[in-house]
């Protein structure tokens, strides 16, 4: 058992500082891109960039990186749990039907009923 000894990883606080102003970086151009019209690439780009901020995150500050393999395997089962789920959840949504039969009832232009102007 001498031979499966645990060793510490030593991050230097240089990488530390480099992320955190990636970070800060990454939030600005979050906060940047929220005030910037681009049609149906919103979404795609908002969660793009929260996708390499929690990549970071759990990369080094939750030593993901340095982890034994066996921690390393945990993690991206449940990235890949997380996407069957998330697979799931769209393609159910996309194959939904509303109560006036129509098929995608999100993406229609629907005015709600209210005061008319006169």
């Amino acid at each position: 058992m001498a031979d499966q000894e645990h060793h510490e990883h030593i991050v230097q606080p240089g990488t530390y500082l480099a992320i955190i102003l990636t970070l800060l970086v990454l939030t600005g151009l979050t906060v940047g891109a929220a005030y910037v019209n681009l049609g149906r690439l919103n979404i795609v780009v908002a969660l793009a960039i929260a996708v390499l901020k929690a990549t970071l995150v759990v990369l080094f500050f939750m030593h993901a990186k340095f982890s034994p393999k066996r921690t390393q395997l945990v993690i991206i089962a449940g990235i890949f749990w997380l996407a069957i789920l998330l697979f799931m959840t769209l393609s159910d949504y996309a194959s939904r039907i509303d109560y006036r039969g129509v098929r995608f009832p999100m993406t229609q232009n629907v005015r709600i009923a209210g005061p008319s102007r006169g």
